[in-house]
């Protein structure tokens, strides 16, 4: 398996790479992986990358290679809750008019410590 794919969402090429250790964890891994680019509109803009147990309904995603897929999800708050002490609001999808506006053009993921990580860039 190489480390570097490229995929397309929402018509926007994203380039799609992966640590030799994410590649290594990726082969052993008993189940496929998912890696949800996740982009946060509140009062400020957060981006993460999360690794959901499964694919959430209002995402965008592609298949990469056997065992991961790549998402795209905008989200946002109705409310704005930058105080820790607050509970989290919950999330609902971003209603993008140009959602290939918003897709991130490169993806890394890394795999330290039994611990996946990922960063995109918009």
């Amino acid at each position: 398996m190489t480390g570097r794919w490229a995929i397309t969402l929402a018509g926007r090429v994203v380039q799609v790479e992966l640590s030799s250790a994410a590649r290594a964890a990726l082969a052993d891994r008993g189940r496929p992986l998912i890696a949800e680019m996740e982009l946060y509109f509140s009062c400020l803009i957060r981006k993460r990358v999360r690794f959901p147990d499964a694919v959430h309904p209002g995402a965008l995603c592609a298949v990469v290679a056997d065992g991961l897929t790549v998402c795209f999800r905008p989200v946002m708050t109705r409310a704005c809750a930058i105080d820790p002490k607050v509970e989290k609001p919950e999330l609902e999808a971003f209603p993008v008019q140009k959602p290939e506006a918003f897709v991130p053009k490169r993806l890394r993921i890394d795999h330290r410590r039994d611990t996946w990580s990922g960063e995109f860039v918009l």
